[in-house]
């Protein structure tokens, strides 16, 4: 599949599926508290997509078998939603999450903390944001796709973070999945051009502890090797003709 540049009109639709997603998001973060189970958070996540007229884009993606990706502490990504998953003050949890709007994609990822977290723990979800920003500095038309992927590991770097290798940033449109692949971590290469009406997914994934993942026997769930915790944090950004466009922000 080569990189897909949207039209204008494809690019209005990509604007909506993710400007719905970010309210998604919102009133998901407003309602995490302790006490709270995994399939809670689905339930909630999967009624807000349909109130929206929208469906969502990870239930039963290749097997997946819930609308909303909720991965707790050493969780990295993927966390199957449980009943008898129960958040605990001084947990965070990562929600991954997309839909579709008439025929087109979004997907964000936010790691929430579930009210006091230890400090270093504070400090891993901020840093793991502030990378996403660092990297999109570099997302301009005329730069290289690895241009972004080298902004992030040289933000996350110093702070001896595990940068997750085995998962990395999309292109995305008419598909969740589409070229081209954007890793975290430093590359040798440029990789492509990158031209005004590409759509990108990024989203640094970093560990407290090593880089090194497992998954887990139910074949989806993605934790640190380590058990140390683990921090996501994505949007579906627009590559213009001057500052990119943060598609799944309010």
């Amino acid at each position: 599949m080569a990189i897909t540049v949207k039209s204008d009109r494809e690019i209005e639709l990509m604007r909506e599926s993710c400007k719905i997603l970010a309210k998604v998001h919102d009133e998901l973060g407003a309602n995490i508290k302790p006490g709270m189970s995994t399939y809670d958070i689905d339930r909630l996540g999967d009624k807000l997509i349909r109130s929206y007229g929208c469906v969502p884009n990870f239930l039963n993606y290749n097997g997946y078998p819930a609308s909303i990706c909720v991965s707790v502490n050493e969780e990295v990504v993927h966390g199957i939603p449980k009943k008898d998953r129960i958040l605990q003050e001084g947990d965070i949890v990562s929600l991954d999450a997309g839909l579709i709007y008439k025929g087109y994609h979004s997907d964000a990822a936010r790691t929430y903390m579930v009210g006091r977290v230890a400090p270093e723990v504070e400090e891993l979800v901020r840093i793991t944001k502030e990378s996403f920003f660092e990297g999109i500095k570099m997302a301009k038309a005329g730069n290289y796709l690895f241009d972004i992927s080298n902004a992030i590991a040289d933000y996350i770097e110093p702070h001896g973070y595990g940068i997750v290798r085995e998962l990395v940033g999309h292109g995305i449109g008419t598909h969740l999945h589409e070229d081209p692949q954007i890793p975290n971590f430093r590359q040798k290469r440029k990789g492509p051009k990158l031209v005004p009406g590409m759509t990108l997914a990024i989203e640094p994934m970093i560990n407290l502890g090593r880089a090194d993942v497992e998954w887990l026997d139910d074949d989806w769930t993605v934790v640190a090797a380590d058990g140390l915790p683990s921090a996501h944090y994505e949007n579906t950004i627009l590559i213009t003709d001057g500052e990119p466009e943060i598609l799944t922000l309010l």
